[in-house]
């Protein structure tokens, strides 16, 4: 990063209207709110020391009841707006930053390797927007809820897609990269995103990152230290809360 101290700021997008699970920010798990665990997460992460580093960009009132329960930094936004990207640059006009981290309100297996391996490409001047991938798992390959990426040798993002992306064709083995849907913009990307209308591409896979890509806003994309759930159906969410209760109790 070019400055040595930028100011970086985690926003946790917080939209209770979710569509493959109904109000999942707020469901529980292991006695407390899913939305509790991520930012519980966010907050061991040597990049958001201060709790002020931190928001969550609500959009109602019980979201907004909670952070004020656990007296964690809360804006309202707009249900309306369509993208967790968006709901960020929401709170970017209000909340200045040199870096925004767009930390997904259903990731509770958060580790702090996460954040580290996201900011990196920042010391790069011509990064501007970076996200995150894993090898994909074998039985994950089909899955359209698990989107894979593909980068060039530079690590730029090619294209994202909820199918299975590159296609071996002659069966000689290749490496299929999943996805991890967590995002860090420099402010002036994020601005230039949110004026952009949204893309056909994005539209299709419905998959944000791909308005950045249709208008030519490199991705940079690293490499994560470990997989993670992210909580989008029933199913995800019993074997989130099965993982976490097995780290209580060990």
């Amino acid at each position: 990063m070019n400055d040595p101290h930028p100011r970086i700021l985690g926003v946790i997008p917080a939209r209770l209207a979710s569509t493959r699970l109904p109000r999942k920010v707020l469901r529980t798990l292991c006695g407390q709110p899913l939305l509790a665990w991520v930012v519980e997460a966010a907050l061991r992460c040597p990049e958001f020391s201060q709790p002020d580093q931190i928001v969550i960009a609500a959009d109602s009132e019980e979201v907004a009841e909670l952070c004020a329960a656990r007296d964690w930094r809360c804006l309202m936004t707009s249900p309306d707006l369509p993208s967790g990207s968006d709901r960020l640059f929401a709170v970017a006009r209000q909340i200045p930053a040199d870096i925004y981290v767009n930390i997904q309100a259903d990731e509770p297996l958060l580790q702090p390797g996460h954040i580290e391996s996201l900011l990196n490409p920042f010391t790069r001047p011509e990064v501007a927007v970076t996200t995150l991938k894993v090898r994909c798992p074998d039985n994950s390959l089909t899955d359209p809820n698990v989107v894979k990426v593909v980068t060039a040798p530079d690590g730029r993002a090619l294209y994202f897609s909820r199918a299975t992306i590159p296609y071996d064709r002659d069966g000689h083995g290749t490496t299929c990269w999943k996805h991890l849907g967590l995002y860090a913009y420099r402010r002036s990307a994020l601005e230039r995103f949110a004026s952009l209308p949204p893309a056909y591409l994005e539209q299709v896979e419905r998959l944000e990152q791909l308005r950045l890509l249709e208008n030519n806003i490199d991705i940079h994309v690293a490499e994560a230290p470990a997989d993670t759930i992210g909580v989008d159906t029933e199913d995800d969410l019993h074997k989130v809360e099965a993982l976490l209760r097995r780290r209580l109790n060990s």
